[in-house]
C-alpha cells in the first residue's frame, strides 16, 4: 500500500475516532480532513470542495425550503393534528401514524415530520395515560423506513445519486429504490406492530411528568360568520382533540350551555369559553373566524397576522392596569395589542374574560405588533414581557399554493421532464415568490451543518479513490468473499454501512463507503448498482443507536429512552432488514 493510501486511511481513522468521541462537530471534522488531504497533495482543491456544487447536495438544500413552505402554510400542522383522530390504543395510533408518516417521509424531509408529531403523540399519551416511550421510537423508525421508498425520501439517497452521476453512472428514477424500499418499509412496520411493540420500554415516570400542572389560561372566543366550525359538533370540530384544552361552556345569546357535551353543535355567534395551555390556545387562534371576545377589532387577515406576534406579559404591582377590567383597559388603543387569554396563579378565573379585573401577577397572552417587546420590555406596568416561541403566524391563505407547488414538484421528478435539482430549486424559489414563506424564514430553514458535512465528505471520498486506499480495501473484501461470490460482498458492504451510520452521520457513511462499492463491482466485473443500493439502504437503516440519525435524537429525550433501548429494539430490526436487502437486491438488480 502506498504512502498516500496510508495517510488517507490514517486521516479517515482519526476523523472517525473524533466523530465517535464527539470531539468536534461533523462539518468541522470533514472540512478539516479535506483540507489536510489537499495540503499533502492527495486531492486537488477542486476535488476537495466539488461537493459544494454536487446536484444531490443542492437538491437537499432546496428541499429544506420546500418543506418549510408546507410547514409555514399550515399544511403539515393540519395533517399532524388530524391524523390520530379517535384512536384509543397503541396499535391504533401506530397504524394511523404508519398510514401518514411512511408516505410523507417518502417525499419530505424526515426532521420536520417527526418534529410535528412528537407533541401530538405526547398529548395523546397524556390523555390516554400511556407512556410516550411506547410510541415515539416507532415514530422515528417509521420516518426512517419511509425515506427508503423514493429517491427524495432522505438526503442520503440524493447524495449517493449525485455521486453516481458524478462517476458516469446513470442516476436513479424517483421510485426505483422503492422496488426494495417499499417491502423493506412494510416488513419494518410489521416488526414494529408485532415483536417490536413488546420490546419497547414503558417509562412509568414519564406519565407522572405528563401529569404535572402547567400554566392554564382562560380564553373566550366568538364564532364569526363563515367559520368552518359552524354546524359541527364539538368532536367533529376537533375541539376535543387539542391537548391540554377544555371547553368549559358555550354562551349562546346569553344562555349558558355547560358542561358541554361532545355532540353539542356549534352555531354562529357562539362564545366558546376555554381553559387550556399556551400551545392549545395558539391552535385555537389559528382557526379562521374564531376571534377573541375581549378584542372586537382583532386582526384576522392572514396578511395582517404575519406582521403580528404572540407574547406573555405579567402585570406588575405598580401597574396602572390593576383594578381595571380587560375590556376597560383597552389594550388595543393603549398598547396596540389584543388580549387572547389570561392566567391567574394556577387557578381558573370564574368570569367572562372581558369582565376579569386585573391583579398583580396576572399573566396575559397578547397578540402584539413587532415593536411591542422593544417598547414595553421595561415598562413599569409589566414584570416580564417575553415571546411565545412556539407561535408563528400561519400563512393559511397560501396553503393551496404550497400544496400545488409540491404536487408539481413530484410530477416533475416522476416524469423526469426537468432535472431533479432544477425542479427542486424552482419550487423553492416559487415558495418564496408566492408568499408561502418569507425569504428570511427560507434561509433559516436550511440546515447548514448538514449541507457542509455532506459537501466536505465528498473530498474525503475522492481521497480514498485517488490514494488507492479504496482499491486495497475492496481487494481484501473481494478476496475474503471469493468463495461465496458477489452476494457475500454485498452483504458485507451492507453490514459495514449499517455499522458506520450508527456512529457517524448517515450521509458521511454513504460518501465514505461509495468508493468501495465501485471498486468491489470493478473487481467482480459486476454492475455497481446492487452494491450502491445496498449502501443506500444500510446508510438509512439507523435503528441501533440514538446518535446515528437525527430523528432518533429528537425522540431520545422526550421518550425517556436509554441507549440500551435502541440496541434491544434496533438490533433485531437491523438484522431482519439486512436479510431482506441481501435477498431482494440481487433479484431486482442482477450483478451481471
Amino acid at each position: 500500500m502506498s504512502l498516500e493510501a496510508w495517510i488517507t486511511i490514517g486521516t479517515v481513522a482519526a476523523m472517525f475516532v473524533a466523530l465517535v468521541r464527539n470531539i468536534a462537530p461533523p462539518d468541522l471534522l470533514f472540512l478539516g480532513a479535506s483540507a489536510l488531504l489537499t495540503i499533502v497533495g492527495i486531492i486537488s482543491p477542486e476535488e476537495a470542495f466539488t461537493g459544494f456544487s454536487n446536484s444531490g447536495m443542492l437538491t437537499v438544500a432546496f428541499l429544506f425550503v420546500v418543506v418549510a413552505g408546507l410547514r409555514e402554510t399550515g399544511v403539515l400542522d393540519y395533517v399532524g393534528h388530524h391524523i390520530l383522530g379517535h384512536a384509543k390504543t397503541e396499535s391504533g395510533v401506530l397504524g394511523r401514524l404508519a398510514g401518514v408518516v411512511l408516505p410523507l417521509s417518502a417525499f419530505l424531509n424526515n426532521t420536520p415530520i417527526v418534529a410535528m408529531f412528537v407533541p401530538v403523540i405526547i398529548d395523546w399519551c397524556r390523555r390516554n395515560q400511556i407512556s410516550p416511550s411506547k410510541l415515539l421510537l416507532p415514530l422515528s423508525y417509521l420516518a426512517i423506513l419511509g425515506g427508503t421508498c423514493t429517491l427524495i425520501g432522505t438526503s442520503t439517497n440524493l447524495v449517493v445519486n449525485g455521486l453516481m452521476i458524478q462517476n458516469g453512472l446513470r442516476g436513479m428514477s424517483l421510485f426505483e429504490i422503492g422496488l426494495v424500499g417499499l417491502p423493506y418499509a412494510l416488513i419494518g412496520l410489521v416488526y414494529l406492530l408485532t415483536v417490536g411493540r413488546y420490546l419497547l420500554p414503558e417509562r412509568k415516570e414519564l406519565l407522572e411528568q405528563l401529569g404535572e400542572s402547567r400554566r392554564e389560561y382562560l380564553a373566550e372566543l366568538q364564532v364569526q360568520p363563515g367559520c368552518r366550525l359552524i354546524g359541527k359538533t364539538v368532536v367533529a370540530a376537533g375541539l376535543r382533540q387539542l391537548p391540554g384544552l377544555f371547553l368549559i361552556e358555550i354562551d349562546r345569546g346569553g344562555q349558558m350551555i355547560g358542561p358541554v357535551g361532545p355532540l353539542e353543535s356549534i352555531e354562529q355567534n357562539d362564545r366558546l369559553i376555554f381553559a387550556g395551555i399556551v400551545s392549545s390556545i395558539i391552535e385555537l387562534e389559528k382557526i379562521p373566524g374564531l376571534i377573541p371576545v375581549a378584542d372586537p377589532n382583532y386582526e384576522i387577515s392572514p396578511s395582517e397576522q404575519r406582521r403580528r406576534r404572540l407574547c406573555e406579559a405579567v402585570i406588575s404591582p405598580t401597574s396602572s392596569l390593576i383594578g381595571k377590567t380587560i375590556r376597560d383597559a383597552d389594550f388595543r388603543a393603549t398598547y396596540r395589542a389584543a388580549v387572547l387569554a389570561v392566567h391567574r396563579s394556577g387557578k381558573r378565573v370564574e368570569k367572562k374574560i372581558g369582565d376579569i379585573t386585573l391583579r398583580s401577577g396576572d399573566t396575559l397572552l397578547l397578540q402584539v405588533g413587532p415593536q411591542f417587546l422593544k417598547a414595553y420590555r421595561h415598562d413599569p406596568a409589566f414584570y416580564l414581557v417575553s415571546d411565545v416561541e412556539d407561535w408563528r403566524p400561519i400563512r393559511r391563505d397560501r396553503a393551496w399554493i404550497s400544496i400545488g407547488l409540491f404536487l408539481i414538484l413530484i410530477v416533475c421528478m416522476t416524469t423526469g421532464l426537468i432535472p431533479i435539482v432544477t425542479s427542486a430549486a424552482l419550487t423553492a424559489v416559487l415558495m418564496v415568490a408566492l408568499g408561502c414563506i418569507s425569504s428570511a424564514d427560507a434561509r433559516r430553514s436550511i440546515e447548514w451543518q448538514v449541507l457542509i458535512t455532506i459537501a466536505a465528505a465528498f473530498g474525503v471520498g475522492t481521497a480514498l479513490q485517488n490514494s488507492g486506499a479504496a482499491t486495497v480495501i475492496a481487494t481484501s473484501l473481494v478476496n475474503s468473499t471469493q468463495v461465496w461470490g458477489p452476494i457475500a460482498a454485498l452483504a458485507i458492504i451492507y453490514l459495514l454501512g449499517s455499522i458506520l451510520t450508527e456512529v457517524i452521520t448517515n450521509n458521511a457513511a454513504a460518501v465514505l463507503m461509495f468508493p468501495f462499492c465501485l471498486e468491489t463491482a470493478r473487481l467482480y466485473n459486476s454492475d455497481p448498482f446492487p452494491f450502491i443500493i445496498a449502501l443506500i439502504l444500510s446508510a438509512s437503516a439507523s435503528f441501533m443507536t440514538p446518535i446515528g440519525y437525527q430523528t432518533n435524537m429528537m425522540v431520545y429525550g422526550p421518550g425517556g429512552y436509554r441507549f440500551s433501548d435502541f440496541l434491544r429494539i434496533g438490533v433485531p430490526l437491523n438484522f431482519l432488514l439486512w436479510i431482506v436487502a441481501v435477498v431482494l437486491i440481487p433479484l431486482i438488480w442482477p450483478f451481471q
